[in-house]
């Protein structure tokens, strides 16, 4: 995922810099783009949709438990 994102953020850049007539190597690019992507604690869609899932299973035992004490205490 990162690979590819630092690969078309660094074509993009490079086709930028052509049009300003502005040169940096794409290996360069490519090296600064992947130690900040790597900083950034990137998730998946996939991984992100199974964590909402599971917030969303927690917040629905959560009300559902409210419910229970709100029984209990009267």
């Amino acid at each position: 995922m990162i690979k590819n994102l630092t690969e078309k953020l660094a074509e993009e850049i490079q086709r930028q810099l052509t049009n300003s007539n502005q040169t940096i190597p794409a290996r360069e690019i490519n090296i600064a783009l992947q130690a900040v992507l790597a900083r950034l604690d990137l998730v998946t869609r996939e991984e992100f949709d199974a964590q909402a899932a599971v917030l969303q299973r927690t917040r629905q035992k959560l009300e559902q438990l409210e419910q229970q004490l709100a029984v209990l205490e009267r």
